[in-house]
């Protein structure tokens, strides 16, 4: 057995920043060979973000993104870094002559070992998905190499994230070629309990290889996809060896005691049969790399789990913190209610960026309560927000005496004057506006089409009604600062806005219930169609009320309008409203009795 000290470099890269994102991997790779790492993997695409979309499409930024990865090897070199080996994925191109159906340019989801100022070799994913929020069938063409490179007397292979997930391909390749460790680049978005089979998953692609795996996960939001980090090693046996922590840097060392290579593995090119109807070319090559002075062996490290509501509010908080931060805003702006919802929004965003940086307007109408302007204002006092009071009853007026409104529109009425005032405040300080509304609101159409659906970013859009109320309450439990929480001194959510019967406030004595059946019914319900995409006839076998069944399905279905001109916001279920979930806007299908 030969021991090998390895570092995965689990990082927040940005999206088309290919400098910063270039120095970052000079900076990690610094780090790990201070700790004596003899090998550094960073992330899937790191150099360029993930995902970079149609991007991929455009040969300047292919062409940069090459570039970019042979800089960074001379760079490398050239800062003293040049003798540990560094895997790093990046945008390349096949090569490919163009035709119909093909992405242009032929770009590939690549990764490169770097060496010396080098790249050593480079290889490409094999599986593209093409699923869920993934269509990258769309972006690149499949690679057909698998590089297998001799460190120290380990022969290590180099898969790509989906390679893991599908059946044959690389992993395949990889038991029958014979290696002693597998690591495998990843940009794997967070949903809510994935983790738990990210692990299962690793175990069992590594007892399939025959070898270690070392996973190493991007971490950080990108747009509406949050990535949680959770960088897995483990030994041939499946057994947990070392993992990261969720939603953080960090650099994971794991010390391996891994099998010398067979001597007569000679360096050059192995076609073999990958299992999946294609064959994989197997590129073997011998690093003549110095060896960092022996150390002791360092103690595993295995993060803390989180449990189900402290992962899913610190995927929120990553979200917001990484959009504001990653699109330049200096603030956040949002109405503020003296409901959950704006509650729990202004707590995530406090929590995000700190509470001088978001400023809440309390606009409070003719039907606005008193104990409406008094939990907000009680809110606000608790986290230290900026706060301004914009009585919006004789804006409605001026507005009434010009146009006769009545019913629906006199009630969207008030809420659109609440967006423009909004809009405006944005406008003129610059602040990011906060959509405050959850997915059960989205699901049924419960909002004002350019009221409160206005904004840049929608922390809670993922977030059925039912965990909204979950996740207040646990943020009220937790004490002191940490990562995600500032510390505010006490609970920092008004227990009346928590446990208070929910109203939107636009008509004398409204309550969510005139429109909407109880949370905890109607939620049930989405989660079966929406998240299941459950037929009506399945709905009714799940043992749902048909009246309530149909209800549901119309206001589900005829929202789909209102739900395109959402703003983004943080994904944290399996189908969220976006990437996920979609479907046409001009749609006569409904889900009715055969």
């Amino acid at each position: 057995m030969t021991h090998l000290r390895i570092a995965l470099a689990q990082t927040n890269p940005t999206v088309g920043d290919l400098t910063a994102n270039a120095g970052m991997l000079v900076d990690w790779t610094r780090r790990a060979a201070e700790r004596g790492a003899e090998l550094v993997v960073f992330t899937e695409m790191f150099l360029t973000g993930y995902p970079v979309e149609d991007l991929v499409l455009r040969n300047s930024f292919v062409e940069a993104s090459i570039q970019a990865l042979e800089s960074a090897a001379r760079r490398l070199a050239d800062e003293g870094l040049g003798e540990i080996p560094v895997v790093v994925g990046y945008v390349d191109r096949a090569g490919l002559a163009p035709r119909v159906g093909q992405p242009k340019g032929a770009p590939l989801d690549a990764a490169a070992l770097l060496h010396r100022g080098a790249v050593v070799t480079r290889t490409a994913k094999h599986h593209l998905p093409n699923y869920g929020v993934f269509d990258e069938y769309r972006y690149f063409v499949r690679g057909d190499r698998l590089p297998v490179f001799r460190l120290h007397g380990v022969d290590v292979a180099v898969a790509v994230c989906e390679d893991l997930w599908q059946e044959g391909g690389p992993v395949s390749v990889v038991a029958q070629a014979g290696a002693g460790l597998i690591v495998v680049p990843n940009a794997s978005p967070y949903e809510r309990e994935k983790d738990d089979v990210r692990l299962e998953l690793v175990a069992r692609r590594a007892r399939e290889a025959g070898c270690a795996l070392a996973y190493v996960n991007q971490v950080g939001g990108q747009d509406e996809l949050i990535f949680d980090g959770d960088s897995i090693v483990v030994g041939a046996d499946g057994e947990l060896i070392a993992r990261a922590a969720q939603f953080c840097e960090q650099l994971l060392i794991a010390d391996l005691e891994l099998p010398e290579a067979a001597p007569d593995a000679e360096p050059g090119e192995h076609p073999f049969t990958a299992g999946d109807g294609s064959t994989i070319t197997v590129e073997r090559l011998r690093l003549d790399a110095a060896r960092p002075a022996a150390r002791e062996p360092e103690p595993p490290a295995v993060a803390r789990r989180l449990d189900d509501l402290e992962e899913v509010y610190s995927a929120l908080v990553l979200g917001v913190r990484d959009y504001v931060a990653k699109n330049g805003f200096q603030s956040v702006i949002l109405g503020l209610s003296g409901g959950i919802d704006s509650a729990l929004t202004a707590t995530i965003a406090a929590d995000a960026i700190g509470p001088e940086r978001v400023h809440v307007v309390l606009m409070p109408s003719r039907h606005s309560s008193d104990h409406s302007v008094s939990d907000a204002q009680e809110l606000v006092d608790r986290q230290g927000l900026r706060a301004k009071v914009v009585p919006i009853e004789g804006i409605v007026d001026a507005f009434e005496k010009e146009i006769e409104l009545s019913g629906l529109a006199a009630e969207n009425l008030q809420a659109r004057v609440r967006g423009m005032l909004l809009m405006g405040l944005s406008n003129e300080h610059g602040h990011l506006v906060l959509t405050t509304g959850n997915k059960s609101e989205l699901a049924t159409g419960y909002s004002t089409l350019y009221g409160d659906s206005a904004g840049g970013f929608a922390p809670i859009k993922d977030v059925f009604k039912t965990t909204v109320w979950a996740l207040s309450r646990w943020r009220n439990e937790q004490r002191g600062a940490g990562d995600f929480l500032y510390d505010f001194g006490g609970p920092p959510i008004p227990e009346n806005s928590i446990v208070k019967e929910p109203s939107a406030e636009l008509r004398p004595d409204q309550r969510d219930t005139d429109s909407l059946p109880p949370y905890e019914v109607l939620d049930r319900l989405l989660d079966d169609y929406v998240e299941k995409d459950m037929g009506r006839e399945e709905l009714l076998a799940a043992g749902h009320d048909p009246d309530l069944v149909a209800r549901v399905i119309r206001l589900v279905d005829l929202a789909e309008y209102k739900r395109r001109q959402y703003p983004p916001g943080p994904k944290i279920t399996p189908k969220n409203f976006g990437r996920d979930r979609r479907l046409p806007i001009t749609n006569r299908w409904r889900e009715t009795a055969s």
